[in-house]
């Protein structure tokens, strides 16, 4: 055993700040994509990001093939005959074109862009890479589909944390809807909570919105300044 610190979380595409926060507390990151994936509603992340416009949040997002339910997000195909590359960069380019940032880091987006992507999670696993790396985050990624972890929920997460040799498990507070302490007790496993407190910036297109994705801090203050803003969460 080791006391390294793992954290374990979905592919999702450009996720929000809350992630890396998470990642910048961890040492190593087990990418969850031999699980559901989830389609539509307010729990649908895997594919899709807000970003902020004149009017409000928007989303972006990739359009997948349909697939059987319960098909793993590994195993999701992306649907290649919508043009979504170019309507998602003209989205960002048209909101975010007066920011800061925008000069320096949407260079980085296009090359994300220009890639051909065949499968929905070497998409949005890239996005989270060129995040960390803009962020200047640099851990050990696993991906469970290569650790072959037994069990659901908490015996899965529990079985993962095992697998690469540690016992402690850094976990998001969504978690708490489903925890069970006594589970994690009898294993052994440490349990830490993330407390993430939203940094506030200087945002384009009017008043503050939290909670959308990382680009959005990149696209307005530019690397070295988000490097510092997400720094300060951890204080």
């Amino acid at each position: 055993m080791n006391d390294k610190i793992v954290t374990i979380h979905q592919p999702d595409f450009m996720p929000y700040l809350g992630f890396f926060h998470r990642l910048m507390m961890a040492d190593v990151f087990i990418v969850l994509d031999n699980v559901q994936f989830i389609r539509g509603g307010s729990n649908c992340w895997t594919n899709r990001d807000k970003i902020k416009t004149p009017n409000g949040a928007m989303w972006i997002t990739i359009p997948y093939e349909k697939a059987p339910l319960g098909t793993n997000i590994c195993d999701i195909k992306i649907n290649n005959a919508i043009d979504w590359k170019n309507r998602n960069l003209t989205q960002i380019k048209e909101n975010y074109r007066s920011a800061d940032g925008f000069g320096e880091v949407f260079p980085y987006l296009q090359q994300l862009y220009d890639r051909a992507y065949e499968m929905l999670a070497d998409l949005t696993f890239a996005s989270i890479k060129m995040l960390m790396e803009l962020f200047g985050i640099n851990i050990e990624v696993k991906f469970s589909s290569d650790l072959h972890p037994s069990g659901k929920s908490n015996e899965r997460i529990i079985d993962l944390v095992k697998k690469v040799n540690s016992y402690r498990y850094l976990s998001g507070t969504g978690a708490k809807t489903y925890f069970d302490a006594e589970l994690y007790e009898k294993a052994g496993i440490q349990v830490i909570w993330q407390d993430f407190n939203h940094p506030i910036y200087p945002q384009v297109n009017g008043s503050f919105i939290p909670y959308l994705s990382s680009i959005d801090l990149l696209l307005n203050c530019g690397i070295e300044k988000s490097r510092c803003f997400l720094r300060e969460t951890l204080t």
